[in-house]
């Protein structure tokens, strides 16, 4: 049983499952972006008390499966979504939604996926693909960071679907149906208009200051206290877990403002506003900032850089980072919108 599906090659994984799920419903006019945009994926948030892999938790998006869960919402595109509580349980849903011709998107864990290479794999269980058939043994595999489809055997894709830990996929699949009436451009420059507020208010209201564009200033202010505080080696190592999430788990920091950065140019041709080419060329120097501070830490993780003022560089990236995200959402919150 084999799906005809349109495999996509996208910069993160669940924006692009989301954009190839929609594009097989027939919504051909969904991009990478406008997904990530509309579902208001730009975010951060720095939590000390929780270690993975030794280090802080540092996440520069929303939570896995918001993203598509708002953008289908916000479009009125009607959602399943179904977790399981055997393997038994989701293998027979998943083969039974392939006969029908629906493919799926899966939660999935990173450290067993065997097309990954090695190096790419780790503990990690909120990476999306789409499954959409089965020859034999093998399940077909749209991966949206894989550049081909692949495939995976019945018990390499039950081990990913079933990985345990943080984020457990528990078996997960969801994809969109066809909604009652023709999304049009108005219904994705309403989802636009929408998914920009409410950006704007997590990044600049959300309580604490560990959360949006304060979580960064104050990442900014620790960092240049962890070589006193936790000593060279250790702050090194939490450096490096900031390096980790921040350009190897999707698309990262720097990524992700670029991919920000693009959706709101590609708003224009929607819900035009002489705001958002401003707060776009604004997101690509955020981009640009991550990068070079992603840089400043690799540095001094690989010992490169070990002196007091080489923490005091990386945390003033960061506070210029939380300056230049503060004015573009600040900009972005005031839009006074004509319709």
């Amino acid at each position: 049983m084999k799906t005809e599906f349109d495999h996509l090659q996208a910069a993160h994984c669940e924006t692009g499952v989301t954009t190839g799920l929609m594009h097989h419903i027939g919504l051909d006019k969904m991009t990478e972006p406008l997904a990530f945009g509309i579902g208001a994926g730009l975010f951060y948030i720095y939590i000390p008390y929780i270690k993975i892999s030794n280090g802080p938790a540092i996440a520069f998006r929303v939570m896995p499966g918001l993203i598509f869960k708002r953008a289908c919402k916000a479009l009125g595109i009607p959602v399943v979504r179904k977790k399981f509580r055997t393997k038994e349980e989701s293998r027979v849903a998943l083969d039974s939604r392939l006969a029908q011709g629906q493919p799926v998107g899966c939660q999935v864990g990173v450290y067993y996926l065997t097309y990954f290479p090695k190096e790419y794999r780790f503990h990690f269980n909120a990476h999306n693909i789409v499954v959409f058939g089965k020859e034999g043994d093998n399940y077909l595999v749209s991966d949206p960071v894989m550049e081909y489809v692949t495939s995976l055997s019945d018990y390499e894709l039950e081990r990913v679907r079933w990985a345990k830990g943080a984020l457990a996929p528990k078996g997960q699949i969801y994809y969109p149906m066809p909604s009652s009436e023709p999304v049009t451009d108005e219904h994705i420059a309403r989802a636009i208009r929408k998914g920009i507020r409410s950006n704007a208010w997590v990044m600049l209201n959300i309580p604490g200051h560990i959360a949006g564009v304060s979580g960064i200033k104050y990442t900014g202010k620790k960092i240049k206290k962890w070589k006193d505080q936790l000593g060279l080696h250790t702050a090194g190592l939490y450096l490096a877990q900031l390096v980790r999430m921040q350009e190897e788990i999707g698309t990262g920091g720097g990524g992700f403002r670029y991919m920000y950065a693009a959706f709101l140019q590609q708003a224009m041709a929607y819900t035009p506003h002489g705001t958002l080419p401003e707060a776009s060329a604004l997101f690509t120097q955020a981009g640009d900032l991550w990068r070079n501070a992603a840089v400043q830490a690799a540095g001094i993780y690989k010992g490169r850089l070990q002196t007091q003022g080489d923490f005091n560089q990386m945390g003033d990236y960061l506070m210029e980072i939380a300056a230049v995200e503060r004015k573009a959402f600040t900009a972005l919150s005031k839009i006074k919108w004509t319709s």
